[in-house]
């Protein structure tokens, strides 16, 4: 009679794995607790409201972020509006429409590449391309540009996912009612693929506000409040991201920390709504 698994007794091997990876786990967390924790102890003594409801002004005599976090959501809604339309509409034709496997092997080939590009390789093809060849300068709209294509492997490759993981019964039964194609996409694919779409726009949202090397070579480091909506577009403007490099730069330790302290407030944000759509759509999946 043969044994089942439950009988059969770990490898030694498997131990020491078992051991290594939880060792790794612990490691990692314990790592980011030190950090978090190191950042928090050093910018919360000093964080205020007027510092992020303020501008710096010499004439004023007042420090402040708030043309830094102005001109972070102005990149998150510009680049997002340019990256979305282009990384959704992608994985829906490779997903649906393509049918030379080699071309979608390509493709996915190539956005792996992307996704592995050091951001300071971008930042400088931004500043020669966007800002010199088209003539955008040091602008918001040459970052978000350049951010964009940054941040297609993400929104892509997310939603890829989630269009695959939509069961082809519900492909076959709108197509056997008598839809079109498009109709059925539009209809019943996207709306079941909304949380993993959603969930890769998040995770890029976290990118876009932690980035800094590739905006430095794009963007500027101009900090005032915008004048005119779309103006704003074509004027630098610095990001928080920025703004911390500056303040580490003249030794402004204090100011740096809490910069810091609101960046990892924010990416934690965006990284528990991205953990809790995912579980909503794997709850919607199972149900």
């Amino acid at each position: 009679m043969d044994r089942s698994l439950y009988e059969k007794k770990n490898r030694f091997i498997d131990t020491v794995l078992n051991i290594f990876i939880q060792l790794s786990t612990f490691i990692s967390v314990v790592l980011l607790i030190i950090i978090i924790g190191y950042i928090c102890y050093r910018g919360i003594p000093y964080f205020s409201l007027d510092y992020l409801v303020n501008t710096t002004s010499i004439l004023k005599n007042t420090i402040g972020i708030l043309p830094n976090i102005v001109n972070t959501i102005y990149m998150i809604v510009v680049t997002l509006l340019i990256a979305c339309p282009i990384g959704i509409g992608g994985a829906i034709y490779l997903n649906e429409y393509a049918t030379n496997k080699k071309f979608v092997t390509m493709i996915s080939f190539t956005t792996e590449v992307l996704a592995g590009i050091p951001s300071i390789i971008y930042g400088l093809f931004g500043m020669l391309f966007f800002g010199g060849v088209l003539k955008l300068d040091y602008s918001i709209l040459t970052g978000a540009l350049t951010l964009s294509i940054m941040i297609l492997p993400i929104i892509s490759r997310n939603a890829q996912i989630a269009l695959q993981a939509v069961p082809k019964s519900y492909r076959e039964a709108a197509l056997g009612m008598g839809s079109t194609k498009w109709y059925m996409i539009r209809t019943v694919l996207l709306p079941s693929a909304i949380p993993g779409i959603l969930t890769g726009v998040i995770l890029a949202m976290g990118r876009i506000v932690a980035e800094s090397a590739a905006l430095l070579f794009t963007a500027g480091s101009l900090a005032v409040l915008p004048k005119n909506i779309f103006g704003h577009l074509f004027s630098s403007g610095g990001t928080l991201t920025i703004q911390l490099y500056l303040e580490m730069a003249k030794a402004h330790y204090d100011q740096a920390f809490v910069i810091a302290l609101i960046l990892i407030v924010i990416v934690l944000c965006l990284n528990f709504v991205a953990k809790w759509i995912s579980r909503k759509f794997d709850v919607n999946k199972r149900g």
